[in-house]
């Protein structure tokens, strides 16, 4: 994997990629479906056996953020993540994703 850093917000490595996974305890194969990434592409990058290039690094980042994960920059104390809602949130948030159906007619305004 290349030492040279992406800039900015879009910077994504792969522990932190393994630790958002980690903390929304979803497996290779869920953010492989949610980002619409190969599994052998996400598997590769977490254990730094080929990097991915920015547009990846940018749809894991995208993907896992929406389901909960915070990415914390390089700030002199190294990169890092955390949930941006509780652990109960996230699993609520979830498991609504995977209801599906039709809204009622009580759910439109």
């Amino acid at each position: 994997m290349s030492s040279v850093a992406v800039p900015g917000p879009t910077a994504l490595t792969a522990a932190q990629c393994r630790a958002g996974r980690a903390l929304i305890e979803w497996s290779q194969a869920q953010l492989s479906q949610s980002a619409a990434i190969d599994i052998q592409t996400i598997a590769d990058f977490e254990r730094r056996v080929r990097s991915a290039d920015e547009t990846t690094r940018r749809r894991l980042r995208a993907t896992l953020e929406a389901a909960g994960v915070m990415f914390i920059s390089e700030n002199g104390g190294g990169g890092g993540a955390r949930l941006k809602f509780s652990r109960e949130e996230v699993w609520e948030v979830n498991r609504w994703e995977d209801e599906g159906g039709l809204a009622g007619e009580d759910d439109i305004l």
